[in-house]
């Protein structure tokens, strides 16, 4: 199966399970799939303004969705030195594993309640998780639990599943529930052979 299928079927997935077997026949190719054939520009964007919002060091980030490391890289390539990757196919997280660039892994399914304590981590980034066929916005619920107070969430969500989800009342129910204040918000390019685009935004847990 090429890139194109492999892709397609992700993005068409109904259940986790057709989810998670595309993500394990991708695993292998992923990155030069992604990255370099398809031209995927959100991980280099969004980490570009991620930093704006948490200094350099060694606060705990939790990489969401972290698949093999693509992000997880290019945090610990700017100097962060405390980054948690967290996804649900195992054989993505075993791609990460060989980066050696992650604290710790986790593989949980973000559609269920999170076995991680509240109040956890400085900061969470998230690319690519918000998409279609994936994950939707109940998940913010956990991810606002396991950041501390002051925290950054910085996620993506793909244009296409930003309206069909309705992400935008979404979050601002959140923000209207004092959960947590939105600090930026952009439209940037996604996937440059799809010519596709992705919100950008940062919160703050309130």
């Amino acid at each position: 199966m090429d890139r194109k299928q492999i892709h397609k079927k992700v993005l068409e997935a109904k259940t986790t399970e057709e989810l998670m077997d595309a993500y394990e026949n991708w695993a292998d190719q992923y990155d030069s799939d992604l990255l370099i054939e398809m031209g995927y520009q959100a991980p280099a964007i969004t980490t570009s303004i991620f930093k704006k919002h948490l200094a350099v060091g060694d606060s705990k980030i939790l990489d969401v969705g972290c698949g093999t490391g693509v992000v997880g890289m290019l945090l610990t390539q700017s100097g962060y030195t405390s980054v948690d990757g967290l996804d649900y196919s195992q054989g993505m997280l075993n791609k990460a594993k060989q980066k050696k660039i992650y604290s710790s892994l986790i593989q949980a399914d973000l559609t269920k309640p999170l076995d991680i304590e509240s109040n956890l981590y400085d900061a969470i980034i998230s690319v690519g998780t918000f998409t279609l066929g994936h994950v939707g916005p109940d998940a913010f619920a956990e991810l606002i639990r396991i950041t501390k107070p002051g925290g950054i969430l910085c996620f993506t969500v793909r244009q296409e599943a930003w309206a069909e989800h309705d992400y935008r009342q979404r979050t601002i129910d959140f923000e209207l529930a004092n959960k947590w204040e939105l600090m930026e918000m952009q439209t940037v390019e996604y996937i440059r052979e799809e010519g596709s685009s992705c919100k950008v935004l940062v919160y703050r847990v309130v």
